[in-house]
């Protein structure tokens, strides 16, 4: 409490640590908390291949660990499943023909359906040509989107009128997926997540004709290639080789979702000293065996969690199942609060500890927030000897040294000082007249200054009969009054404030029994508001909103009759009629032919 100085912020106490030492503030009494952190566990990496690392023979395959870069050892399972699209309109053609058969010029085509697993993962390579050889190609409409269907799919059941989302869970029956006229297609940020959450990387084998659409997709979905299928497919397993050469030399970091509050910033230190941040610092490629990558991952936090609980974040590479768990602990509180008494009588009788209570502030809790900030309580206090600021040291309740302390905006002085910034002495000694009386007894010296000055205050009526017993010399500034000094005549210097609230200045001295009071002739009184820019600024602002108004008005009279005339024009274009004949006009003339006339 005793650090901060008399006109100064409460906030003051909060600053750097070299900044608070330098103004003299203990290194004891300093609260600067850091944070730290512990390993909860470490699993050292493995290896596959056995006795590469000790007991990596016995160990499970859930347990193994690979995210060093390994030698390509490359045991494929293959499977297989095969998709058209949505079998409803406007995907499909629905007519019963082209339901059997939705190929045209003589193709004998399959009928369409969104997805069929046809062969699950197997390392039986017969039964994979086999059945590759026996499926037919389908139709539809339009490209074929249901590969998101499909990739959803595979995904999440692990090869094993619609308006709705995709739920993201497996719906294959009898290795059919039978939602396809229920959800919609999975949407690609959707995909990612599935993929992700499965540690599944994506490799597009699809044709050139394609390359372009899926080159564009590959850089949405992180940890995904494409190859380019020969027509025979004859270079598949080339291309799955080539690709995953390509996935397993690039390692990329993700993490959850973080909880409100939190940042989180990463540094990459790649191959040849390549120093990347952002987002291009989740990432290093071009990855061989026996390189080392290092990346640095700050987390910041702007304030404490509402609940002021623990916060947990996963980090993982993509593709792999190893990741890191953090655990965040927030520091929300100084270590000396442990120490607190609540609702301590030493912070005014009980509104709060080392921390006021709600609704209180000041250096003990003593004010009332709503009447007063703690930036500006000390400030009303101020006298004229310096001003406020974070740079100086305020002059409160002072006139020239401190006589008394700043109570919620209001100076409580000193015995013997009075005034509103306990500037003026209450002793009256040199007030005394040479029969011993006060100001003659004929009043007091503010109130005399007052009325002889500029005639308003208590004695106004009666100045000329109570106020007459001093000289009274007016100066035009204050900087013209004697100053303050002490002496066999000392000269004292006051200052007072009237019933408008405006300050005046005087100085009164008492030589050989002559009382001489010097006054500044001016009161110092706060400025109020300039009316009149006040006034022309809302008499403009009204004229400016009524012609925006009716130029707005304006503009949506000539936009409607501009289309009513167009309607117009187009409705007397369209007339059919002929405008020379009445359409209900008949004809008075009835002409008569006779059957037998031969024209003789």
């Amino acid at each position: 409490m005793g650090f901060l100085l008399s006109g100064e912020a409460v906030s003051s106490r909060c600053d750097e640590l070299q900044s608070l030492l330098t103004r003299g503030c203990n290194h004891s009494d300093i609260e600067n908390p850091r944070g730290g952190q512990h390993i909860l566990e470490d699993k050292p990496v493995t290896n596959r291949v056995s006795g590469s690392s000790p007991g990596a023979g016995k160990l499970k395959l859930e347990n193994i660990t690979q995210i060093q870069p390994q030698k390509l050892s490359l045991t494929l399972r293959a499977g297989f499943g095969s998709f058209v699209e949505k079998t409803v309109m406007p995907f499909i053609s629905t007519t019963p023909a082209k339901l059997l058969n939705p190929c045209t010029g003589g193709l004998n085509c399959t009928s369409p359906f969104s997805y069929k697993n046809v062969l699950k993962l197997t390392s039986d390579g017969n039964e994979f040509n086999t059945l590759v050889g026996k499926q037919q190609i389908s139709g539809n409409l339009d490209s074929p989107e249901g590969g998101f269907d499909a990739i959803m799919q595979v995904a999440v059941c692990g090869l094993g009128g619609i308006v709705l989302p995709n739920d993201g869970k497996c719906h294959l029956e009898n290795n059919t997926y039978t939602m396809s006229h229920y959800y919609d297609y999975p949407s690609i940020a959707h995909l990612v997540q599935k993929l992700s959450d499965n540690n599944i990387q994506t490799i597009f084998a699809v044709t050139g004709d394609f390359q372009p659409v899926y080159k564009e997709l590959q850089n949405l979905i992180p940890k995904s290639a494409v190859g380019t299928l020969s027509s025979n497919s004859s270079n598949v397993i080339n291309l799955i080789i080539d690709a995953y050469n390509s996935l397993s030399s690039e390692v990329i970091l993700e993490n959850s979702k973080l909880p409100e509050g939190l940042s989180i910033a990463y540094t990459s230190r790649c191959k040849n000293g390549l120093v990347s941040e952002g987002e291009k610092g989740r990432k290093c490629s071009n990855i061989s065996i026996g390189d080392e990558v290092t990346f640095t991952i700050d987390v910041t936090s702007t304030g404490c969690p509402k609940q002021g609980k623990p916060e947990v974040i996963k980090i993982k590479p993509l593709g792999f199942n190893e990741e890191v768990e953090i655990t965040l602990n927030f520091i929300c509180d100084c270590g000396c609060s442990k120490d607190g008494v609540a609702n301590s009588d030493d912070c005014d009788f009980g509104s709060g500890t080392f921390e006021c209570n709600p609704g209180r502030v000041g250096r003990k809790c003593e004010c009332s927030s709503t009447e007063v900030s703690t930036e500006d309580m000390d400030r009303s206090c101020a006298g004229t000897t310096a001003p406020i600021s974070a740079a100086t040291t305020a002059i409160v309740c002072v006139a020239p040294a401190s006589n008394g302390r700043c109570d919620c905006r209001v100076c409580t002085c000193d015995p013997m000082w009075s005034g509103s910034a306990c500037d003026c002495s209450l002793d009256t000694s040199t007030c005394l007249a040479a029969n011993n009386l006060i100001c003659n007894d004929w009043g007091t010296c503010e109130d005399c200054v007052q009325c002889r000055t500029f005639g308003t205050g208590d004695k106004a009526k009666h100045c000329e009969k109570e106020c007459s017993d001093f000289t009274l010399v007016m100066v035009k500034e204050r900087d013209q009054l004697p100053p303050a000094s002490e002496g066999p005549f000392p000269v004292k210097f006051c200052k007072d404030r009237d019933a408008n609230d405006c300050w005046f200045y005087f100085t009164y001295a008492v030589n050989n029994n002559t009382t001489e009071i010097y006054v500044m002739e001016k009161l110092e009184c706060p400025t109020g508001p300039d009316i009149i820019p006040i006034v022309l600024g809302v008499v403009i602002g009204i004229v400016m909103i009524g012609l925006a108004l009716l130029l707005i008005w304006k503009l949506l009279m000539i936009i409607h009759d501009r289309r009513e005339f167009a309607k117009f024009e187009k409705e007397k274009m369209n007339a059919k009629w002929d405008t020379g004949e009445n359409p209900i006009y008949k004809s008075a003339v009835t002409t008569v032919v006779n059957p037998k006339y031969e024209g003789k």
